[in-house]
């Protein structure tokens, strides 16, 4: 097992999972040793993605995934071994975030940004789903306490904080469109153009400001490739999905049909 380690750890060196591999290859080991079932804290897409490629890797390894709710982007991971007869406890509980919709204008980021003022690891956070007049924080459950205690302001604003239940959270729709388009090549400026609905000069730019993100993983330049099945993000735009590429036209343009989400 130690040279699966290694080799699994050698891939992501030097990529923005490195330190999270070796802190999920790590978790699995020890489910591995024990027999025993590991939660981590919430991941990413991309980190979940990294360590299902971690149990295949391992072996007599198991690894589910759950955020608090059907849909959800920031879910757990719980490595099983084989042996493991029981059921994952994934130690899930959210908060209620409550404000006057009337006088204040508060987001996503207005939410997260007054946690991650409060100290908290980003690992104990799942999901934030924010409406006109409250918002509803995913976490680890054991963090449930300090939350109601501390967190009283966001964005300026008083909030009352109280812990809710997960029965109250609908499962995510989300609104999809797909794009025809041609493009002068799978890159990834090219590509972003096309679904965000902006030049490719606009996009490029976006780029360099890494605001758009390839698989999960901050895109290193506008000329990286792109393939069928890739995710692109964009802060604040939804993301985009390379659904079809479907050859070239007469004009040597690619073809591609994209899927929105919104």
């Amino acid at each position: 097992m130690q040279e699966a380690k290694e080799k699994i750890i050698r891939y992501y060196k030097g990529t923005e999972g490195e330190a999270v591999a070796v802190k999920l290859v790590d978790f699995a080991a020890q489910a591995i040793k024990n027999h025993k079932c590991k939660l981590t804290g919430f991941l990413s897409p991309f980190e979940q993605e990294m360590a299902g490629v971690i149990a295949n890797s391992l072996g007599s390894l198991n690894v589910d995934f759950y955020g608090g709710y059907r849909g959800a982007e920031r879910q757990r991971a719980a490595f099983c071994h084989e042996d493991f007869q029981g059921t994952p406890n994934f130690e899930i509980a959210v908060i209620k975030a409550e404000w006057n919709g009337e006088f204040a204008r508060l987001g996503h980021r207005d939410v997260l940004g007054s946690i991650m003022s409060l100290g908290v690891d980003r690992k104990f956070i799942g999901d934030i789903i924010a409406t006109k007049d409250c918002a509803r924080i995913l976490l680890d459950k054991k963090m449930c306490e300090y939350f109601t205690a501390n967190l009283t302001e966001v964005g300026g604003t008083s909030v009352k904080t109280s812990v809710d239940e997960l029965e109250n959270i609908s499962a995510k729709e989300e609104r999809t469109k797909e794009i025809k388009a041609t493009v002068a090549s799978l890159r990834a400026d090219s590509i972003a153009a096309a679904g965000f609905g902006m030049s490719r000069s606009k996009a490029a730019q976006e780029i360099l400001a890494e605001k758009i993100k390839l698989n999960w993983q901050t895109v290193k330049s506008a000329s990286q490739a792109v393939k069928e099945g890739d995710v692109l993000s964009m802060r604040g735009r939804g993301r985009l999905e390379v659904a079809e590429i479907r050859g070239q036209t007469k004009k040597g343009r690619v073809g591609v049909l994209l899927k929105r989400f919104f």
